[in-house]
């Protein structure tokens, strides 16, 4: 088993290529590039547009992949404290993610100066960057500063819950060890209510309810590739995610379902370790989440900039699409090396976000006074 600890090259070319396609459907979702080079290639542009977001899926059912190759199927380890778990993960999550936040607010100040355009933030105020720093910015229905941090928040959610539910069977297993195997039950069942119940319904699309499907079967997807028969338990799972599709097709589960399928089959067939995948690939994966930090502001610098310069020529705005993925890319690995992967203390990690606050307050007030 030790082995499956290790990198896994199926999952990192997964992750490299899902992180690509959400800097691009970002690029052409939201503009103004994309919509001055649609004449271009209007499929390619409208494609990603519509469906370049499905590739959060991947993500999602990657996490719980990864989630379940560290947590057994069985309840927490033995010693394994719920908060200092969560903790633990708040503080992973947050440190980038409130420079990401700063980042992003001093971006938008600047590209204000040379485009009017709706996807440039205003200036936050201090409420909203504190339900930021404290990942709950769609709860309270303050504005998002940034494209895709809403996925940060239900990122920490979903670990939350599941920590929770492996958590409940550890503390009844003491006074009957057999209670341990309510563990999987458990994910099976908040699996199969998010796949049947909380995902038909937009009301719970800011909570992990709503993901959880993606997320559970990804965890149920590693413990049964590792079981005798996995064909057989893989089988059972697209059985599940079939039946949900069949009460209500959902195009999010259809590719949850085969990112599940995908990851399920290679772990039991061996290539999830020994698939080749170029180092490029592997270094992508490696700085994903610093690269889907930054890129929105990056992004949106990029746009400020070809679109004030070159604001109706398609050709040039195209190459500037394909320049605001690299240097979402470049910023992404720099990102990481200085930021996400730097060996901070644990103070500095938890008083990071309250500077942030405070410095992104007095930058949005310095920028409202100069406005003025």
């Amino acid at each position: 088993m030790r082995k499956d600890t290790h990198r896994m090259p199926a999952m990192d070319a997964l992750k490299a290529l899902a992180c690509i396609a959400i800097v691009v459907h970002h690029l052409a979702f939201y503009g103004p590039m994309a919509d001055i080079a649609q004449p271009l290639m209007p499929g390619l542009v409208q494609w990603f547009n519509d469906y370049g977001r499905m590739a959060v899926q991947a993500f999602l059912v990657a996490s719980g992949f990864l989630f379940a190759s560290k947590f057994g199927p069985f309840g927490l380890p033995a010693g394994a404290s719920p908060l200092a778990l969560v903790l633990q993960r708040y503080i992973r999550l947050v440190m980038p993610y409130s420079a990401a936040i700063f980042l992003a607010v001093a971006c938008s100040a600047v590209a204000s100066v040379w485009m009017d355009h709706p996807s440039i933030s205003a200036a936050p105020d201090l409420g909203q960057l504190l339900a930021h720093v404290l990942l709950l910015h769609d709860l309270l229905d303050q504005e998002a500063l940034s494209a895709g941090v809403w996925y940060v928040a239900i990122d920490f959610q979903l670990f939350a819950l599941a920590i929770l539910l492996l958590w409940l069977p550890t503390r009844l297993a003491r006074r009957d060890p057999r209670l341990a195997l309510l563990a999987p039950a458990l994910i099976v069942l908040m699996t199969a209510a998010s796949l049947f119940g909380f995902n038909r319904d937009a009301l719970w699309d800011e909570s992990a309810f709503y993901f959880f499907g993606a997320f559970g079967l990804g965890m149920l997807a590693w413990w049964v590739s590792g079981q005798p028969r996995a064909g057989r338990w893989l089988a059972l799972l697209a059985l599940l995610a079939l039946a949900a599709l069949a009460v209500e097709f959902r195009a999010r589960i259809a590719v949850a379902t085969g990112v599940m399928l995908f990851l399920g089959l290679s772990r039991q067939h061996g290539f999830l370790h020994t698939l080749p995948v170029p180092a490029a690939l592997s270094h992508l994966s490696r700085i994903s989440y610093s690269v889907f930090l930054v890129h929105f502001p990056l992004c949106l610098l990029v746009n400020a900039l070809v679109t004030t310069l070159f604001p109706v020529n398609p050709v040039i705005n195209a190459l500037g699409m394909l320049l605001a993925v690299a240097v979402s890319i470049a910023g992404g690995h720099q990102f990481h090396r200085r930021i996400e992967s730097h060996p901070f203390n644990t103070r500095t990690r938890l008083l990071f976000p309250a500077g942030v606050v405070a410095g992104g307050w007095l930058a949005a007030l310095a920028a409202a006074n100069l406005a003025g």
